[in-house]
């Protein structure tokens, strides 16, 4: 066998051999498994072998952590703390270790206006310099590979859309939108714009062979915004986006909270390769999307809540199993195993640690 970092001792891949596999939907030796560790203080002091108390860890824990149990994995963070911060724009918000919340609003849409105009046009007038932007990012990156060993980084790309809203509110982005829908989709033309410019500059499949593009749009009953909305706002973008990473030959992930079962032939038109965060809660079974969409890569089916909270090592095993045998993932690859929240500190370390066994279960024993 050749000489590279095994989760499990009968792995016949290297890890970025799996996960390249799973991206071109191909048959693998086991299921590649992905994740999010930097909340759970009990899984990183179970994998890095150190008391934790509180959130009182470190980056290279979370790395000890990841190199040990993933193929794939979100960019580690360090707990945030729990001081309260205000933003030249007046917003204020509150860090609580893993999390960060708004304590504030725009009072009218007015002030919407004023802010996104603001955003708008700093991004449109900023001095964009490709060369340093790619040593910047390729340090970057070499740097947290070097702490995660071959575990393959699923960075993030982003055009501006969740942000948007998100930091108006829901209701103000709507009388919002109403009134100054053209300025929104300025704002989209500018911001995708800069992305796709910096997207030029950074991409490098030898660095990921893969990147997520979150944009949080659905709730637990459907997408929040209408397709007519969406054909104007936001698809176009997402298009575009996707066209410049696969310009480099990066496949592309698309992320959404909720149910967005309704948009996903939309996604699929913009070109995404797969889809992440998929919430059994909500109506997205893994197995049942796989089956519908099998030309698709899927990530995290294994519900964070109800099962990785308050289930047994064992219930995680059996439906970790289901999600193997139901999909036919050992043959067909286009799955990624991972919890469909991250692994939150309400997750019980000992159903993760089932999550990661139970991949190792499942092998394929004709793959060769």
């Amino acid at each position: 066998m050749g000489k590279y970092e095994r989760l499990f001792e009968g792995d016949k891949i290297s890890k970025r051999e799996r996960v390249e596999r799973t991206l071109g939907l191909r048959e693998v030796d086991r299921v590649a498994l992905h994740e999010q560790l930097s909340y759970n203080a009990g899984v990183i002091a179970l994998y890095s072998g150190k008391t934790i108390a509180g959130f009182d860890y470190t980056v290279d824990d979370v790395c000890a952590a990841i190199r040990q149990t993933l193929d794939i994995c979100f960019p580690p963070k360090a707990p945030l703390g729990v001081e309260r911060y205000t933003t030249a724009d007046g917003l204020i918000y509150q860090n609580d270790n893993w999390t960060t919340w708004r304590v504030n609003r725009f009072e009218d849409v007015e002030q919407c206006r004023r802010w996104l105009g603001k955003r708008t046009d700093v991004i449109r007038k900023r001095q964009f310099d490709p060369h340093a932007a790619r040593q910047h990012y390729r340090a970057e990156m070499l740097d947290l590979q070097a702490k995660i060993g071959e575990t393959v980084i699923l960075n993030y790309s982003e055009t501006g859309f969740c942000s948007a809203y998100d930091t108006m509110g829901l209701e103000l982005f709507t009388f919002f939108y109403e009134d100054h829908a053209d300025e929104m989709v300025e704002f989209m033309e500018v911001s995708t714009a800069a992305e796709i410019e910096r997207v030029h500059a950074v991409a490098d499949r030898t660095l990921s062979p893969v990147i997520l593009l979150p944009e949080d749009f659905a709730t637990k009953q459907g997408p929040t915004f209408s397709p007519t909305f969406l054909h104007r706002t936001h698809y176009p973008y997402v298009r575009r986006l996707v066209e410049a990473w696969h310009e480099h030959d990066v496949k592309v992930i698309y992320h959404s909270d909720g149910n967005y079962r309704k948009a996903i032939p939309d996604l699929i038109g913009c070109g995404v390769d797969g889809f992440y965060c998929l919430e059994p809660a909500c109506g997205m079974d893994v197995v049942e999307l796989k089956k519908t969409w099998p030309k698709m890569v899927w990530a995290g089916g294994v519900d964070g809540v109800d099962l990785m909270e308050r289930g047994t090592p064992d219930q995680v095993r059996a439906e970790v199993h289901r999600h193997i045998r139901e999909t036919d993932a050992l043959t067909t690859g286009g799955m990624f195993v991972a919890s469909s929240s991250e692994i939150n500190p309400p997750i019980k370390p000992e159903n993760f640690q089932a999550m990661v066994e139970a991949v190792g279960e499942m092998t394929n024993p004709s793959f060769h």
